[in-house]
């Protein structure tokens, strides 16, 4: 309501030759602070309460207020003050290989997923591109096609000023690969590289310097199936082991750089989609019905959670989580979200609300979570 009032101009009585004679006045004294008659930190703080689905409406008032919410600064405060919030991104591909990206308001009242527009059109069809989340920005990477081997462009999707960008290139052209977010930092890790001996680096990207960096010589392999951020370490799982057809998993921790491989006991039940909620390893079966397990450290054991109707579930699935709340995500982006906060015995059926799918048949690569 203070917003309100301190946006809302009362007509009646104005002299409209007065107005047109002021006006060029009024739009640089407009330009000059954010609401006119308060300090700019005051009408930041009110600025900064609106929901983010209003942000499009408000970069619309003027071009200082576009401005703001499309700088750093916004999404800062936003974050420090506990106002951020976090929408769902979704990487998608149809059935002529074209790839596409849709949000989801987790949130909103009427839930529906609403697309991206903007990818550049000559990386739409390119396969095996990296898809990651960084501060309040999409990263497509790398990624390869039938005409073109792979290639280390990169690019990005400002989720303020709704604006796709070229980003600075990866060290190591690859596709298929690893892509993960530790520490403010951005890791593409393994895959297929043009060179092969680069199939056994990873590069580094740092926002603060914009620049990545490039190491080698870690047990990594091309068959990259998924990877997960645990436990401040990076957990990337692949197909097959080198000499058994076993699953296998690697684990680094980037504060030494060092790679080893990870406990087989936990890699032996991470069969399907995995995601992490409160530091706990969750992954959705689909080998026996549809089963939502989760690795408990204490017993070094996999734990069936629940189970899930396969009416509701479409597979491919891919997880994400906001809060405590997991979204599976299926063809045609069909949703199905879970409140593991709310489980009760282990086992049971479990209770899950939806989100209606499109009508295009789309199937999941990848999802992401943002916050603003």
């Amino acid at each position: 309501m203070f917003l309100v009032l301190c946006l809302y101009y009362p007509m009646e009585n104005v002299d409209v030759r007065e107005e047109s004679s002021n006006c060029v006045n009024e739009v640089e004294d407009t330009n000059s602070v954010l609401i006119c008659g308060l300090p700019d930190d005051i009408s930041l703080m009110c600025l900064a309460r609106v929901p983010r689905k209003y942000h499009a409406v408000l970069k619309c008032v003027s071009k200082r207020w576009r401005d703001l919410i499309c700088n750093e600064e916004w999404c800062t405060y936003r974050r420090k003050h506990k106002l951020d919030e976090t929408w769902i991104y979704a990487r998608c591909r149809d059935k002529l290989n074209e790839t596409f990206c849709y949000v989801l308001d987790p949130t909103a009242s009427v839930r529906n997923w609403k697309l991206v527009d903007g990818i550049p059109p000559h990386i739409s069809k390119r396969k095996g591109m990296g898809f990651e989340a960084l501060g309040n920005k999409l990263f497509l990477l790398g990624g390869c096609s039938w005409s073109m081997d792979c290639t280390d462009e990169v690019y990005s999707y400002d989720a303020s000023s709704n604006c796709w960008v070229q980003a600075t290139s990866m060290s190591t052209a690859r596709c298929f690969f690893a892509c993960e977010v530790l520490d403010e930092k951005l890791y593409a890790i393994g895959g297929l590289a043009s060179d092969p001996t680069y199939s056994h680096s990873w590069d580094t990207f740092d926002p603060l310097t914009n620049c990545w960096r490039s190491q080698r010589d870690i047990p990594v392999f091309s068959d990259v199936e998924d990877s997960v951020v645990l436990g401040g370490k990076i957990y990337v799982r692949f197909s097959r082991y080198p000499v058994t057809p076993h699953v296998f998993a690697i684990v680094c921790e980037p504060s030494s750089g060092t790679w080893q491989y990870a406990d087989a006991d936990m890699v032996s039940g991470w069969t399907g989609p995995a995601v992490v909620v409160d530091d706990t390893l969750y992954v959705l079966d689909q080998t026996l019905g549809t089963r939502l397990m989760m690795w408990h450290k204490g017993r070094r054991q996999w734990i069936q959670v629940g189970k899930l109707s396969p009416l509701l579930t479409r597979p491919p699935c891919q997880l994400v989580a906001v809060g405590r709340s997991i979204f599976i995500v299926g063809k045609m982006l069909s949703t199905v979200v879970v409140d593991v906060g709310n489980l009760g015995n282990e086992g049971q059926v479990l209770m899950s609300s939806s989100i209606p799918g499109l009508l295009t048949d789309f199937t999941v690569i990848s999802c992401k979570r943002l916050a603003i």
